[in-house]
């Protein structure tokens, strides 16, 4: 098998998983058992992050590399008494694209029971509505029930996750997927831990799938108090401006892993990363000896887990990696191969490579 097979096996395997922020259970279960097969220890914390620890417990610098494992999705707010589900964001989701969109409920008992967003046929909807997004206070998910009580009989209550109806298209080193945010990511976290065991280094690196990164960003939190590391770094997506709809960057698929120079949120949070320039120039460094073409990512309303983690502590210098991916937070989004097989290979290498007296003071 190819390393572009093997890579999108397993990024087939990671996308088919249902775990929106709150129920990552499948996915704590399927990095866990990952982790385990290759001969690596993990734990799990009492929120659900699964922290895997590789090279010695007195090496230097001590590294934190994170991916969430939560995706976005919606909750059942209402049971009608007609059936209709009526329901509530988890993380966020671009309510415009919802009506029509086919998902999946998941009962307690971890049954899937498929339905479809409802949308006014299009004869019966007013021009004056036709080119209007929908508040989600108005929307419903329709699964095929006359009635509340045969909505109970499923295993759907208030309460019950809601995700995307699964998908996964590969065309050459383009795949499209469901949940590709952050899944990619937890692919890339699981391909370092194979690649790294049994090699030697000078750091101790824990590798850590955090929960409810899409919810409020703060679950990674614990982990981080506990581990206190030297420095952290989040993988996660970084938004492709590769299609005709954008020209905020020139962040492409294919062009290569992103290395964020400035990330902020806005909007409430006032979140974000702006990386440790010493730990940034020693990323960079890595890439360009290893020939590894890169992208320079600077993002306005955008966040990952680094955006809190870095304020733990005494302060923990973070930056954020990146593989380009259209159409976040969508029912499929898009990635290239490429671009996660040469992320891999650059934190490979950094790790490597990287020296035991890392100074990343700022004076």
């Amino acid at each position: 098998m190819g390393e572009f097979d093997k890579l999108k096996e397993q990024l087939k395997e990671l996308t088919d998983i249902s775990a929106p922020s709150g129920f990552e259970d499948p996915m704590i279960e399927y990095m866990s058992e990952k982790i385990s097969s290759y001969g690596v220890k993990s734990e799990v914390d009492p929120l659900g992050n699964v922290l895997a620890h590789l090279g010695d417990s007195s090496g230097k610098p001590k590294i934190m590399i994170m991916a969430h494992m939560d995706e976005v999705g919606l909750v059942v707010q209402k049971i009608e008494p007609d059936g209709f589900l009526r329901i509530e964001r988890i993380g966020g989701v671009t309510v415009v694209i919802l009506p029509g969109c086919r998902v999946l409920v998941k009962t307690r008992n971890g049954n899937l029971i498929k339905g479809v967003i409802g949308s006014k046929s299009h004869h019966l909807t007013p021009v004056s509505e036709r080119d209007e997004a929908v508040p989600v206070d108005q929307l419903y998910i329709d699964i095929g029930c006359f009635n509340k009580e045969e909505v109970l009989s499923l295993g759907v209550e208030v309460g019950s996750p809601v995700v995307y109806t699964r998908g996964f298209i590969q065309r050459g080193p383009v795949v499209f997927a469901s949940a590709i945010d952050d899944r990619g990511g937890c692919l890339i976290l699981l391909q370092l831990i194979e690649r790294l065991s049994g090699k030697k280094f000078n750091p101790e690196i824990f590798i850590v799938g955090t929960v409810q990164e899409e919810y409020s960003l703060r679950g990674v939190l614990p982990a981080a108090r506990m581990l206190n590391p030297d420095f952290a770094i989040a993988v996660d997506c970084a938004i492709s401006s590769d299609t005709p709809d954008l020209e905020k960057s020139d962040i492409k698929l294919g062009g290569g892993p992103a290395i964020y120079a400035y990330s902020f949120h806005g909007r409430g949070t006032l979140g974000g990363v702006i990386p440790n320039p010493k730990l940034r120039k020693l990323i960079e460094d890595a890439s360009s000896k290893a020939g590894i073409s890169t992208q320079t990512c600077v993002v306005y309303g955008c966040l990952t887990d680094a955006s809190f983690v870095q304020l733990e502590g005494r302060g923990i210098p973070s930056i954020e990696l990146g593989f380009p991916t259209r159409y976040l937070h969508t029912t499929l989004e898009v990635c290239h191969l490429g671009d996660i097989e040469q992320l891999i290979k650059l934190l490979e290498i950094f790790i490597l490579n990287l020296p035991s007296d890392v100074d990343l003071s700022r004076y």
